[in-house]
């Protein structure tokens, strides 16, 4: 992913089309989840942002690990 020339909109890699948000489910040891997060319209690579990946779904994580 690459950042175009207007500020925070952020490029595929693999086809140079614009992200948009879209609502995504994202599946970990069987469960599912729902968030808005950039994703390409084309071929539907994701952009998982560094504080989402290192907060939410982190912390997520380590909790259905717990289970």
């Amino acid at each position: 992913m690459t950042l175009s020339n207007q500020a925070r909109e952020w490029l595929c890699g693999a086809c140079k089309a614009l992200l948009v948000r879209k609502k995504t489910t994202f599946s970990y040891l069987g469960n599912n989840v729902t968030h808005e997060v950039s994703r390409c319209p084309k071929c539907g690579k994701v952009l998982i942002p560094k504080d989402l990946a290192e907060g939410r779904m982190a912390e997520a994580e380590k909790q259905l690990e717990d289970k």
